[in-house]
């Protein structure tokens, strides 16, 4: 298994040298399938904003609470009137000089009751909820991604190597025909088709190898990792299905109420809800307590305002020409609307379930298909190779031979991919990815 994973990493820096004509030079980091979803989960843009989201909704959860809670303001004022006088009627020749003032004001309001206040602090909470689990959403999402994006990356690297060997295989069987040519066993045209196949290899070993750094390019985007960064995927798809439980996946429960999606749709249908109550707590009266507490920093010489006052607003609705009436209306139509969605939703899930179901299982099917297919055409590649070398098969059944197996292992890599896929869509279905 080392000596295997030491030629995987000098066949990809190989690939990388055909390919782009120079290798990497910075270090290469090392990557199994679970630390590439551990780092993209700390590094992934989109996750780090659902997290900031997140904090925005408990802020605004603050806010709204802190709406009914005593609310402290103060004021100091300053008033000189140039030493203007006034004149009272009654009294002719008296004058009164108006002095500068000063007030000192501190002013204290408490909520003591409001329908709309206790809705909008339900209403804030649902909606941290829903933040919260569209943050989960969107982690399950990421992990979806990065998950098929390593799957392909592997794919395309098996895919290089299976067009890297097979070249390896017709350079040395076209060595040994112009040797055969040279010495008269041979015809010069076995030597031609051999040669056509040989630049057919090696245009699709580097059409390979742009897929492989296509690969890797995707699988950095989803990782947050910068591009320049080359990536060594330690994981292997072999060690990938063995470990893989497709059966498990297969026959597990589908409990709806665990599926992220149905969660969110949920929680955004008790946020509706409370746009009724909403509309319904605006015919509810509204009641809050004050104290004002003045102090004269600079007094008039006629005075008469208290320096303590408290007291209490009531506001009462009455009569609003049927604007609320309208309002919970609305509400009650949006209520509907969402509820409906769920329902809906819930159909879709049911059906989706199915489907993946079905999927998963026609892709464990085809997958032991095509990889017994792919073990009967490397023995009959093999054989024809044998006996083209024993002057027994013609370049032409070699080389139709060889076409067969190179199609045999891309159907089985085909499968492999379908069935990876398969699995990741039903994992994420069930929220266990």
């Amino acid at each position: 298994m080392l000596m295997r994973f030491k030629n995987r990493i000098s066949f990809l820096m190989a690939v990388t040298f055909f390919v782009f004509g120079s290798a990497y030079t910075q270090e290469i980091l090392n990557l199994s399938l679970e630390e590439a979803l551990e780092y993209a989960v700390d590094h992934n843009r989109n996750l780090a904003n659902a997290g900031l989201a997140v904090d925005e909704a408990g802020e605004r959860l603050r806010e709204t609470i802190s709406q009914g809670l005593p609310q402290v303001s103060a004021a100091v004022d300053y008033n000189n009137f140039f030493g203007s006088t006034a004149t009272l009627g009654a009294m002719p020749g008296m004058e009164i000089e108006f002095n500068p003032t000063s007030n000192l004001q501190l002013s204290v309001g408490q909520m003591i009751f409001s329908g709309s206040y206790i809705v909008g602090v339900r209403t804030a909470r649902l909606f941290r909820e829903v933040t919260e689990t569209s943050r989960e959403r969107t982690g399950l999402e990421i992990r979806a991604q990065v998950t098929q994006s390593y799957y392909l990356a592997l794919v395309s690297e098996q895919s290089a190597q299976l067009v890297g060997a097979n070249l390896e295989n017709v350079k040395a069987i076209q060595k040994q025909t112009r040797a055969m040519v040279d010495a008269g066993v041979a015809e010069e045209v076995d030597y031609d088709q051999l040669t056509v196949q040989v630049n057919m290899l090696e245009n699709a070993l580097r059409a390979a190898g742009r897929q492989v750094e296509l690969s890797h390019n995707m699988l950095r985007l989803q990782m947050g990792l910068d591009v320049d960064v080359p990536v060594l995927l330690t994981d292997d798809l072999d060690g990938i299905v063995g470990r893989s439980d497709f059966g498990g996946s297969l026959l597990a429960p589908f409990n709806i109420s665990e599926n992220i999606d149905y969660k969110l749709v949920e929680l955004q249908t008790g946020i509706a809800g409370q746009q009724v109550d909403m509309a319904r707590a605006e015919y509810l009266p509204t009641i809050t307590g004050f104290y004002n507490f003045t102090e004269k920093l600079l007094k008039p010489e006629f005075d008469i305002t208290p320096n303590h006052v408290i007291g209490f607003n009531i506001s009462i609705p009455i009569f609003s020409s049927g604007v609320r009436q309208s309002r919970v209306r609305q509400a009650r139509i949006n209520l509907e609307i969402a509820e409906n969605q769920k329902a809906l939703l819930t159909e879709q899930l049911s059906i989706q379930e199915r489907q993946l179901r079905y999927n998963l299982n026609n892709a464990i099917e085809q997958y032991e298909s095509q990889k017994e297919n792919v073990d009967v055409s490397r023995r009959v590649y093999q054989n024809i190779s044998n006996k083209y070398q024993q002057g027994m098969a013609s370049s032409l059944d070699l080389t139709t031979a060889n076409n067969n197996y190179l199609q045999a292992e891309n159907s089985y890599i085909s499968a492999l991919m379908q069935l990876l896929e398969a699995h990741v869509a039903m994992e994420k279905l069930l929220n266990e990815i």
